[in-house]
């Protein structure tokens, strides 16, 4: 046997213990009945900046504001599988999601500026991001705002945009408890990633 798969869960919501927070964790219940090791980091209990702008990564490949943020992303390159939860704000992710994504962008400087980092397609495969959301209206377009910048994020650190877990109408069924299937689904689908990068392991 190889190392279990590790998951990271990252819950961009402010709400604690709420909708998006409580799929995350149905995922990564999943998960660990998978064999997987899960941890799971809450953003707003971290301490970090949203992106200056300054560009100074542009020329050394490293971000100067000295926070929570760049321990994370030396984190998140550790873990096999990762992922992001948020629910819909205004139409988008929520800031402390938003705030975080934008400080990828020393990351980005390597990969595109510098010219330092590269992802190889096996990597990439090896390693797979989900994005979990839920949002109170039941329009179905209601996610399509966040999709972009998650996008990105997965492309940046070098995951595989792998699946979504995303659960509207929330308003009606009062809650996440009150859904007929987004958190079995949320439990099979982590049960489910982990087999996948086991297999993509072996």
């Amino acid at each position: 046997m190889g190392m279990a798969v590790s998951v990271l869960g990252i819950s961009g919501s402010p709400h604690r213990h709420g909708n998006t927070e409580t799929l995350l964790d149905a995922f990564l219940e999943g998960a660990e009945n998978a064999g997987a090791s899960v941890e799971k980091v809450v953003l707003k209990e971290l301490d970090y900046a949203p992106c200056r702008g300054c560009n100074a990564c542009h020329k050394t490949g490293v971000c100067i504001v000295k926070d929570d943020a760049p321990p994370l992303f030396d984190h998140i390159f550790s873990v096999d599988c990762i992922a992001v939860a948020s629910p819909i704000y205004s139409m988008g992710i929520t800031a402390e999601l938003k705030g975080l994504i934008d400080r990828a962008q020393y990351i980005w400087a390597r990969k595109f500026v510098l010219k330092t980092l590269y992802f190889p397609n096996e990597h990439i495969q090896h390693h797979k991001g989900i994005f979990i959301s839920t949002a109170g209206l039941s329009w179905d377009n209601v996610f399509d705002a966040a999709f972009p910048a998650i996008t990105a994020f997965f492309n940046t650190l070098g995951f595989e945009y792998y699946d979504n877990i995303i659960a509207n109408n929330m308003d009606q069924y009062n809650g996440i408890r009150g859904h007929p299937t987004a958190l079995r689904e949320a439990r099979e689908k982590g049960q489910q990633v982990v087999r996948v990068i086991e297999d993509l392991k072996a």
